[in-house]
């Protein structure tokens, strides 16, 4: 495992709507840190969404596993159990405020082999790994079709990725929960997010996990594929095809 010493988060990039959504991530989610792992960590039914998504990931003993979007940590006892003590977890996410509490929490519990970084998943500041995870991630992302890509050439051929996402069930009698569902999103979403959408918040999410998604099944091979959560979660995850070059 390596890392690039340049801090992605702190990149000028030439995209104004990007930078202006990255900075607006980092505020939000900062101010929100304390409530954004409550609600991470004690959601009814959010412990089982993150246990099926990293079997769906299945990282092996000794992997070094990279979850893009790692926020405060919630995932981390479960990829820790599942690579042992010879693996690797590294975090990587853009708002300073969760790397704080995800920092903390490694330290109390002393596991020396889970690390943060902080940086921005779409250009993460790591050069090679098993496997990828990335959990409520997709939606936030300006390019997710791009930067699901970027993961793939870092696992390489052989290597791993998985996505867990919420977005609006297409289930007829769950249907009608869309509409609060759809309250949700908006009211989660980092200040000024319908305007850099230019369509609402729900509708732009929609787009993006679908974009997401489809660029997983694009370069990956033995994709399963699971709905959960009457069709607002969606997991899915494979292995990247062994005839794509790193």
């Amino acid at each position: 495992m390596a890392f690039d010493d340049r801090d992605d988060a702190d990149d000028v990039s030439s995209d104004a709507d990007r930078a202006a959504g990255i900075r607006a991530t980092q505020e939000f989610y900062t101010r929100y840190a304390t409530l954004y792992d409550l609600i991470a960590r004690r959601t009814p039914g959010v412990a089982r969404l993150r246990a099926a998504v990293v079997d769906a990931l299945d990282p092996g003993r000794g992997d070094v596993v990279v979850e893009m979007g790692c926020g405060t940590g919630a995932n981390f006892p479960k990829l820790r159990e599942r690579v042992g003590r010879g693996g690797v977890v590294v975090g990587v996410d853009v708002a300073p405020g969760p790397l704080a509490i995800a920092r903390e929490r490694i330290t109390r519990a002393g596991w020396h082999n889970v690390h943060v970084v902080r940086g921005d998943a779409a250009r993460p500041p790591i050069a090679d790994a098993d496997a990828v995870l990335a959990t409520f991630l997709s939606g936030m992302l300006t390019d997710p079709a791009a930067a699901v890509d970027t993961w793939a050439d870092l696992v390489g051929p052989g290597g791993r990725l998985a996505l867990l996402d919420l977005g609006r069930t297409a289930r007829p009698l769950a249907r009608p929960l869309n509409l609060p569902f759809r309250a949700l999103v908006r009211a989660s979403a980092p200040p000024g997010s319908g305007e850099r959408h230019g369509a609402s918040p729900t509708r732009a999410l929609d787009r993006r996990l679908l974009a997401a998604h489809r660029e997983l099944d694009r370069v990956c091979e033995d994709v399963a594929r699971k709905t959960r959560t009457l069709g607002f979660a969606r997991i899915a995850g494979g292995r990247v095809s062994g005839s794509r070059e790193r």
